[in-house]
């Protein structure tokens, strides 16, 4: 195997072992034993598990990152809300295994915390879902949406993913308080 074919190899491997044991609960070792290959041709491309989990990390927030700026370049909070939601449950839809592991996991929190650019946007991510309705409240029902969101795209349902990304955008709107744009 060539080396980046092993990296993205190694990438998807702890994925799955993140989705079943959770992150704090796998090793590299574990990632070597379902691999058949030794912890030093882990260490060549991650050095820590933090490291894995930063390779696993860093194209999510690349897209979120994108997903704040264009819903920043709208006009009016519930505007940018909208465009948030839309872009949020479209990436959580396309990541389904992913998502529902990184909620609330321990692990991600703290590199949100370490990687400050990272703690950044997803702290921006909350104020456009938030300003939708000012106050408490708006963060309150910001927080539902994201978490909501990510927990709900790990069940399995029978819908085709368009429809799923309807339902979770009417859920979200409706949580927010916010009406769908008009179609002129």
């Amino acid at each position: 195997m060539s080396t980046p074919a092993t990296r993205q190899r190694l990438i998807e491997v702890a994925i799955e072992l993140f989705r079943r044991h959770s992150i704090a609960g796998t090793s590299l070792q574990m990632i070597s034993d379902e691999l058949g290959l030794t912890k030093s041709a882990i260490y060549h491309h991650f050095r820590t598990r933090d490291e894995l989990l930063e390779a696993v990390l860093d194209p999510l927030i690349d897209q979120v990152r994108q997903l704040v700026e264009q819903a920043g370049a709208h006009r009016g909070a519930k505007a940018q809300a909208d465009a948030m939601l839309v872009g949020f449950a479209t990436l959580a839809v396309s990541n389904r295994t992913l998502f529902p592991v990184l909620t609330g996991d321990p692990s991600v929190g703290e590199l949100l915390r370490t990687k400050q650019e990272w703690g950044a946007i997803v702290a921006r991510q909350m104020e456009l879902l938030a300003a939708a309705e000012p106050g408490t409240a708006g963060q309150v029902r910001a927080a539902i949406v994201m978490s909501g969101i990510s927990a709900a795209v790990g069940i399995g349902y029978e819908a085709d993913e368009q429809e799923l990304v309807q339902e979770l955008i009417a859920a979200g709107r409706r949580t927010l308080g916010i009406r769908p744009p008009r179609v002129n």
